[in-house]
């Protein structure tokens, strides 16, 4: 298939003909949860939009090997190198060792993952495993000159650096106003500038996860792992790097200012950022408190929430908005989103009930381009989801006798909606614990009660006529020695 798949890269600012550098390989690297605490659905968008670009790379015929790392040191309570290591602090808190803590938090994290029917990264690799590569690296960056030690600390150097290329490319910062916006901060009269950030820093006494390197006990920041894993797994150009937006200043920017101060030449050629999810118009995420985990929403178990709501019921919420857009939370959202996806999963169920004619009066092939010209304008998965709808209603259509398909247009839109329900948007039916199979599972209930008076009034009519609709609707009913079971078929 010929490729059409473009994408926003966020260095151009403009959608951009995806053309991969060593095709048909694709290096694919996105930035992973820091593993402190439980994921919430911010952790979410970015999980589902990059596992949406790795499945559609994949269907349209690349080899993509899918690196996301796992932050498990150097990510410092405050962003601008100081205070606490939030794993560190975590561990502290509840007397454990960090690794307890990491290992904990990323089996849930990997849990939930599993729920929301993402598929596993290629590589997952975990930045207290690289230490020594990431000591090379910085290694490279003071031979290069654009790195400086000060008081057993490693800092970038970023005006020197900027004197030749330029810090802020990607956010759109320029470093001028980074000197007049940023403030002072106890502890950091030891930098040359206030915006210069750590390679690595001294260890503390209290500090737990420290190792030995040139420049005394310590541990790297938080931006060189990233640079440092991509690379190694990667090489040193690779295609695309993903991430949320809120990491686009300065993790990202400090990525390019480090790899190019490194090899004199940038890594990436696409990069791609998902938009915030919030909450009442505010982003939303551990710091602020207004988080949802997702097994909170799973359980709806948090008071914001009126229901509990399924996986895959929060995966088509997430799906519904392009991801370069904001995606606010809200119960009616996720109500419509569970409406939504039943009503998609209950036509697919349909199509393998319909009937072939020697006519046939609906046009698949124009829903398949619409539905591959969705997914290439930028993952538009919007639009795509809409173009499905039309299936709907095409199914619908033919199911009531209205139009009529053929033997061949009707194994086209069989193997278009389990491409793209289930291969590309990831989606899959509830298993029957789910929230929408309780409901169904009560409906089915209160109709077979009914039955059970109709059998008992020897009303056989209305019997078999129950037995004979819930057929129709896909439903098998199974009468047993202690009443009955039913499924679907």
């Amino acid at each position: 298939m010929e490729n059409k798949l473009t994408i926003y890269n966020t260095l151009s600012r403009k959608k951009e003909l995806f053309e991969p550098i060593n095709p048909p390989f694709v290096g694919l690297y996105v930035c992973g949860p820091t593993v402190y605490g439980d994921a919430h659905l911010g952790h979410a968008r970015p999980a589902i939009t990059f596992d949406l670009l790795f499945r559609y790379l994949k269907f349209i015929g690349y080899h993509v090997r899918y690196v996301r790392n796992i932050t498990d040191v150097g990510h410092l309570v405050n962003d601008a190198d100081e205070g606490e290591d939030k794993i560190t602090k975590k561990a502290r808190l509840e007397q454990l060792e960090p690794m307890e803590v990491v290992q904990f938090y990323t089996n849930r994290y990997h849990k939930n993952m599993e729920q929301l029917n993402t598929l596993p990264p290629s590589i997952e690799p975990h930045a207290s495993g690289h230490i020594i590569e990431q000591q090379e690296l910085i290694k490279q960056i003071i031979e290069n000159g654009y790195a400086y030690e000060s008081q057993g600390n490693i800092y970038f150097d970023v005006e020197r650096y900027n004197q030749k290329y330029h810090y802020g490319k990607l956010s759109g910062r320029k470093i001028d106003e980074l000197f007049a916006n940023t403030r002072e901060l106890s502890g950091q009269q030891e930098k040359r500038n206030p915006f210069d950030f750590a390679l690595w820093k001294k260890a503390t006494p209290e500090h737990i996860m420290r190792w030995p390197s040139p420049w005394g006990i310590g541990f790297p920041g938080w931006h060189l792992e990233c640079s440092c894993m991509s690379q190694k797994y990667l090489g040193d150009t690779f295609d695309i790097h993903g991430g949320g937006l809120d990491l686009q200043f300065p993790h990202h920017e400090c990525e390019i200012a480090q790899n190019v101060a490194a090899q004199g030449h940038e890594s990436v050629k696409y990069w791609m950022h998902n938009n915030m999810v919030t909450i009442n118009g505010q982003k939303m995420g551990k710091s602020l408190g207004n988080f949802i985990t997702l097994d909170q929403l799973f359980a709806g178990d948090n008071n914001v929430l009126e229901q509990a709501y399924s996986p895959m019921t929060v995966r088509f919420f997430i799906l519904q908005a392009h991801y370069r857009s904001p995606l606010d939370f809200s119960n009616e959202a996720l109500k419509a989103a569970e409406k939504g996806y039943q009503r998609l999963i209950a036509a697919i169920a349909q199509l393998n009930r319909l009937k072939t004619s020697n006519e046939n009066t609906v046009d698949v092939d124009t829903l398949k381009a619409n539905c591959f010209e969705a997914m290439n304008d930028d993952l538009n998965t919007p639009i795509l989801i809409a173009h499905l709808f039309d299936g709907v209603r095409m199914i619908n259509s033919i199911a009531a006798g209205s139009e009529k398909i053929n033997t061949e247009n009707l194994e086209t839109l069989k193997n278009l909606f389990h491409s793209f329900v289930f291969d590309i948007l990831g989606l899959k039916g509830e298993d029957d614990s789910s929230a929408s199979n309780q409901a169904l599972g009560k409906v089915i209930d209160a109709m077979m009660n009914v039955r059970k008076t109709a059998r008992a009034n020897k009303d056989w009519a209305t019997s078999d006529s129950i037995r004979d609709e819930l057929k129709n609707a896909g439903i098998q009913i199974k009468d047993t020695k202690d009443g009955y079971e039913w499924s679907l078929e």
